[in-house]
């Protein structure tokens, strides 16, 4: 499993596994954001049964399905307070991890430079140049 931090208790994964769940619990995680959109999985990686077993060792599990179409001023919000409302680290995920970093990037506009924002981004792997 591929864990990219990007910034303090935010960090970003590609599509995680159930068997992934025991070892995030073990690093600390304290939420799962899934930011990809059930149609895009099979029945054994959708985001109900991955809650399921999440809940079931003490994760908070939140249901954030994301494309670049939906990524509004509400969707920003929406995975900020996801982020702000966690005591502990955050795991946000989607195919790649670039959906969970591109709504970040966009969630630190007026709070970073976008030059800031794009250097964090670039040094974490994703290359965003294209969003702003």
């Amino acid at each position: 499993m591929q864990i990219i931090n990007i910034s303090g208790f935010y960090n970003v994964a590609p599509q995680i596994l159930l068997t992934d769940l025991e070892f995030l619990s073990e690093k600390g995680f304290g939420t799962i954001i899934c930011n990809r959109p059930d149609f895009e999985v099979p029945q054994n990686m959708q985001s109900n049964v991955i809650k399921k077993v999440a809940m079931e060792i003490g994760l908070s599990f939140k249901y954030h399905p994301l494309t670049f179409e939906n990524m509004n001023k509400e969707t920003i919000e929406k995975q900020m307070a996801f982020v702000t409302a966690s005591e502990s680290p955050v795991l946000a995920y989607c195919t790649s991890g670039t959906r969970s970093v591109a709504i970040w990037a966009l969630g630190q506009l007026g709070k970073m430079s976008k030059d800031d924002i794009l250097k964090t981004t670039r040094e974490s792997g994703y290359n965003l140049e294209g969003l702003f």
